[in-house]
């Protein structure tokens, strides 16, 4: 099916939460990427386990899809300084991330990815149990 590849993998810890140092530390993976290592920044687009339904089905809470929808537009706008700055620019930020360790990995990927940034897309997209899983590549 696939041809058989070794990817390499490092797993690096967050040196920071802060969004606009982030990209900064994706900036110094360039060279890793270019040597074709895969730079993941995981985690779901909204995390809020207090809030998270209980129903593996059914319809999303309201600001866990405005907060999705929002974070999808800004990155396909390669709008960087608002999603930098989505703590006081997205809606519903503060219940789809009441800390930030779960979405501050975007930052690294994103920073990782700027100068292809044109090129980015959503590659997952959908919710499990009203949580936002959208991921996206860069570059």
């Amino acid at each position: 099916m696939y041809p058989e590849a070794d990817v390499p993998v490092l797993q690096v810890s967050m040196p920071t939460l802060d969004p606009v140092r982030l990209p900064e530390l994706g900036r110094r993976l360039v060279p890793l990427r270019d040597e074709g290592v895969l730079i993941i920044g995981g985690g779901f687009t909204t995390h809020n386990l207090r809030e998270m339904s209980r129903r593996a089905h059914g319809e999303a809470p309201s600001w866990s899809v405005e907060f999705d929808d929002w974070v999808n537009e800004s990155v396909a706008d390669h709008d960087v300084d608002a999603l930098l700055d989505f703590g006081r620019k997205a809606p519903a930020a503060a219940i789809a991330h009441p800390r930030s360790d779960h979405f501050a990995p975007l930052f690294v990927a994103l920073g990782a990815g700027l100068d292809g940034h044109e090129r980015s897309l959503s590659t997952v997209d959908g919710f499990w149990q009203g949580l936002a899983k959208r991921s996206f590549q860069f570059g």
